[in-house]
């Protein structure tokens, strides 16, 4: 065999390793190891077992994972929204946003949409915004009459948004991977999230005013609160939370301060705020840091069997032999692109976005500067994508989050159906961004000037 058709034969073993259900940052390694010991063994490799360059290899990638100055930011955000879960923050912040919004078509599901937006960007994993509100804003919904399709596409959509509302940890992860400014990211992110947050919005609002069976008002003794005491709910409640999280972002976008820097300060106020509160306690910073570590370790040990396998499989020829296969195929751009969202798209289902940014993502960028796409706008439209993953039945993982820690009653196609229109929107708001670039590369050109 070449060593191109070797390439090929390592990336077909780890997606039949991955579909047996081996652990993926581990069977990265082997992989890698196994194909790159082939890869550089010398001619008297017999007689030299332990002489092989893979040990280099492994050894400094594992180095240069542990020393990135842009991976520390991933542990101290991770905290940061951890200490914010724990400390019962959000279930305050739920509470005086329904009532705020009393007014509104939909005020309950739309204070449901707006805490998961903030608490998404607090904290920035899927699975942990969606077992909250699940468990918090979804039986709420309920017993207030909304509809059960409804309430569940809110929690399910809602909870996606913090992959792509900056401090965002994907972005962090994609710009490590793709050598991306995560300062510059996080611009391209900042219109684009809200964008498709008001989507949702939008979308539940009309829902609610031509169809009110689906979310009737609540009456008028629960919500007839005086503005005095709605005001101090509000600056109790929303008010802390917002401004950590406006001061950590505002410090990375207008250069005050490093991502790393700006999340130590955002862990910091969040154990702050807990304080605060008399929400902290023994077991709940242990958990908090338990929970960090074990998260982080993860991503870093993916970012190690990642860089190992993908050295070793460029090494032996097979990212040329996909970019020559990609470039005879003679698309345009937009069909490059189409493309490769269709394929992360289907890799969404079995796989979660950490893997397919650290792993698969890099496979397509070589091929950007081929066909004049911008980075940044790709790793936008990436992030965009993977919510239509996690929305997308049969393998929907939002939906099964929530079905996890719903009543029992709830059906699992009651919350594929509810979770259908919120991906509609998701890819309106793609369709928008394919037409309409410069709302992700509007505001970094404007701040930090064009490359």
């Amino acid at each position: 065999m070449t060593e191109p058709q070797v390439a090929m034969l390592m990336m077909g073993s780890f997606i039949f390793c991955i579909l047996l259900g081996f652990p993926i940052c581990f069977t990265l390694i082997a992989m890698g190891f196994g194909f790159g010991y082939y890869a550089y063994a010398t001619s008297d490799q017999l007689s030299h077992i332990f002489v092989n360059n893979i040990f280099d290899l492994l050894v400094n990638q594992t180095y240069s994972v542990m020393i990135n100055d842009v991976l520390v930011a991933v542990p101290l955000f991770l905290f940061m929204g951890y200490i914010v879960e724990r400390a019962q923050i959000v279930q305050r912040l739920f509470y005086s946003l329904n009532i705020a919004a009393r007014i509104v078509p939909g005020a309950m599901a739309v204070a449901a949409l707006v805490t998961c937006a903030l608490f998404a960007t607090a904290v920035g994993i899927v699975g942990a915004v969606v077992t909250l509100m699940g468990l918090l804003a979804f039986p709420a919904l309920l017993k207030a009459g909304y509809d059960e399709r409804l309430s569940a596409g809110v929690i399910c959509a809602g909870g996606c948004l913090g992959i792509l509302i900056p401090p965002s940890i994907m972005l962090i992860v994609y710009g490590a991977v793709s050598g991306v400014s995560v300062v510059r990211l996080y611009a391209g992110a900042l219109i684009p999230g809200f964008m498709l947050a008001g989507l949702y919005i939008i979308y539940v609002i009309g829902r609610a005013f031509f169809n009110p069976k689906l979310a009737p008002k609540p009456p008028r003794e629960q919500w007839d609160i005086p503005t005095r005491e709605l005001v101090m709910m509000l600056l109790t409640s929303v008010v802390p939370l917002a401004v950590l999280i406006l001061s950590v972002l505002g410090s990375i976008l207008f250069g005050l301060a490093t991502p790393s820097e700006a999340a130590s300060v955002g862990a910091f106020g969040s154990l702050l705020l807990a304080v605060c509160y008399r929400e902290l306690t023994w077991d709940r910073l242990k958990q908090s840091v338990y929970l960090t570590a074990r998260t982080s370790a993860m991503v870093c040990w993916l970012f190690v069997g990642s860089w190992t396998f993908s050295s070793v499989f460029s090494y032996l020829g097979g990212h040329m032999v996909i970019e020559e296969f990609v470039m005879g195929l003679n698309l345009s751009p937009v069909m490059f692109l189409v493309l490769a969202q269709i394929i992360i798209f289907l890799l969404g289902w079995p796989l979660e976005w950490s893997e397919i940014i650290i792993i698969f993502v890099p496979i397509f960028l070589p091929l950007l500067d081929a066909f004049k796409i911008d980075p940044l706008f790709f790793g936008i439209l990436v992030a965009f994508n993977l919510q239509t993953s996690f929305l997308t039945p049969p393998m929907a993982m939002s939906c099964y989050y929530l079905k996890g820690i719903a009543p029992s009653h709830i059906q699992l196609t009651t919350i594929f159906k509810g979770s259908l229109p919120f991906l509609a929107m998701v890819l309106i708001a793609m369709v928008i961004l394919y037409n309409f670039p410069v709302i992700t590369t509007w505001l970094p050109g404007l701040v930090y000037g064009r490359h």
